[in-house]
């Protein structure tokens, strides 16, 4: 019981990690952009794929 009762809490921790990861990626591509980044969405500037 132990066992699944850590496996969930270690999945949560990965999860939540991985979302301030990717959150902090998008910030920091933004600003190098030239784009200001204001309550979570990126405003000033047009990312392309190119």
């Amino acid at each position: 019981m132990f066992r699944l009762l850590r496996l969930i809490i270690l999945t949560g921790f990965a999860f939540v990690a991985g979302i301030l990861f990717e959150r902090n990626n998008a910030q920091d591509t933004c600003t190098r952009g030239g784009g200001l980044w204001i309550d979570d969405i990126c405003v000033g500037v047009d990312l392309t794929n190119d």
